[in-house]
C-alpha cells in the first residue's frame, strides 16, 4: 500500500481492514495494465552514474558523526522547545569544531546535511531497539490530555484541546439554512454545504515568524479531513437546520494536528449544542523500519507522534472514530509500501 484515505460512517475496524484488502485486489488488474503497456513501448530507463562524496564532505561527515553521544543526550529532552535548542546548541558545536579542524575549505551546508541524517539515525535505532522515544513515553503510549469548554463566552461554542504540545483552539458558529454555502454541482450531487470546517496553521505555532497570507494546501487538505472525520455524526437537516461553521486554530504544533481539530470541533460543536449522534476523536500512529533487499525486517509502530518521529519516521497513518467505528482515515508513507500485517497492527494500535 503507499497511500490511503477516505471517510466512512462509523464502521467497525474488521469492514475497514476488508475493504482495504478489496481496494488492493481491485487495483491489481490496473498495475498488469500500466506494466503491460510500459513493457509494449519498451522504453530504457535512464541511468546516472554513481557520485561519490568528495574527502571534503567525508570529513564533515566524520566530524559531524564525532557529536553522536551529545545528540543522544540533546534529544531525548521532554520539552520541544527544550530539545531543540539543545540539538541547534550540539549543531553549532560541531561547526565550530568543522572550522577549527578543517579550514575555510569546509561548507556550512555539508554540516547541515550530515547533522540532518545523523538525527535520523540516532531517533530510529532508540526507538528500533529500545522503544525509546524523545519525550519519554513508550511505543503505544499517548501524550497527556486537557480539555475545556466554554473557553470564549461570545462565540456560539468553543473547546480548547490540546494533547502534549499540539493545542487547538476551535471555535463552532450556526447560521441558518440560508447561510449554507452554495456548491457548483456540476456533475451533480448536493449544491449546498451547511457544514464548514477551517483549519488554519499559523506561523508561530511552530515558534517562526511569517506572513499570513492565502490558504496552504496543507491548511486545505488537514481542513477537509477533519470536516469528513466529523460529517457522519451530526445530525441531519431536518433535525438540526442550521448552518454550522467550525474554525480550527492551531496555537501549538507538535504533531498531528488534523486529529486536535476534529477532537476540539467534537467538543465545540457539543458546546454550542449540536445534537451529534457521538464524540468523534482520533490520533495519528506513526512507524520506524529497517528495511533489507526490499523487505522489512523489524519494526515499531508508534501511537499518537510527534513532529520529528513524522519527520524521521516512514508513516503519518491518521485514523478518528467513534466508539462504534471509523469516521476518517488519510495515511502518507515514506517508505516503498506498507504490509498488509502492518496496517492491521496500527489500525489496532490506533
Amino acid at each position: 500500500m503507499m497511500m490511503i484515505e477516505g471517510e466512512a460512517d462509523q464502521i467497525s475496524e474488521a469492514d475497514f481492514l476488508a475493504a482495504l484488502e478489496f481496494g488492493h485486489k481491485a487495483i491489481q488488474p490496473l498495475i498488469k495494465a500500466q506494466r503491460e503497456l510500459a513493457a509494449k513501448i519498451g522504453k530504457a530507463k535512464r541511468t546516472f552514474a554513481l557520485q561519490l562524496p568528495d574527502a571534503k564532505v567525508v570529513a564533515v561527515c566524520e566530524r559531524v558523526a564525532a557529536e553522536g553521544d551529545q545528540l543522544r543526550k540533546a534529544i531525548f529532552i521532554e520539552s520541544k522547545a527544550a530539545r531543540g535548542n539543545a540539538v541547534k546548541a550540539v549543531m553549532e558545536k560541531a561547526k565550530e569544531a568543522c572550522a577549527a579542524e578543517l579550514g575555510a575549505t569546509f561548507d556550512a551546508r555539508h554540516v547541515k546535511m550530515a547533522f540532518e541524517k545523523l538525527q535520523e539515525k540516532v531517533y530510529r535505532t532508540a526507538i528500533l531497539e529500545a522503544g525509546k522515544r524523545a519525550d519519554g513515553r513508550g511505543p503505544a503510549d499517548l501524550r497527556k490530555i486537557s480539555c475545556a469548554v466554554d473557553v470564549l463566552p461570545r462565540v456560539h461554542g468553543s473547546s480548547l484541546f490540546q494533547r502534549g504540545e499540539t493545542q487547538g483552539l476551535v471555535l463552532a458558529t450556526l447560521g441558518t439554512s440560508k447561510d449554507a454555502q452554495e456548491v457548483d454541482a456540476i456533475t451533480g450531487g448536493p449544491k449546498t454545504r451547511a457544514f464548514l470546517l477551517h483549519y488554519n496553521f499559523p506561523p508561530f505555532s511552530v515558534g517562526e515568524t511569517g506572513r499570513f497570507g492565502m490558504t496552504s494546501r496543507r491548511e486545505t487538505g488537514h481542513g477537509n479531513l477533519a470536516e469528513r472525520a466529523l460529517l457522519s455524526v451530526l445530525p441531519s437537516e431536518q433535525d438540526f437546520p442550521y448552518s454550522i461553521r467550525l474554525v480550527s486554530e492551531i496555537m501549538e504544533s507538535n504533531g498531528s494536528t488534523s486529529m486536535a481539530s476534529v477532537c476540539g470541533g467534537s467538543l465545540a460543536l457539543m458546546d454550542a449544542g449540536v445534537p451529534l449522534k457521538a464524540p468523534v476523536a482520533g490520533i495519528s500512529c506513526g512507524l520506524v523500519s529497517d528495511e533489507r533487499d526490499g523487505r522489512i525486517v523489524a519494526h515499531r509502530v508508534l501511537t499518537d507522534i510527534i513532529g520529528a518521529e513524522d519527520h524521521f519516521g516512514d508513516m503519518d497513518f491518521k485514523v478518528s472514530g467513534t466508539r462504534e467505528g471509523i469516521t476518517a482515515f488519510q495515511l502518507d508513507l515514506k517508505i516503498l509500501g506498507l504490509p498488509f500485517s502492518i496496517v492491521k497492527e496500527a489500525v489496532a494500535q490506533n
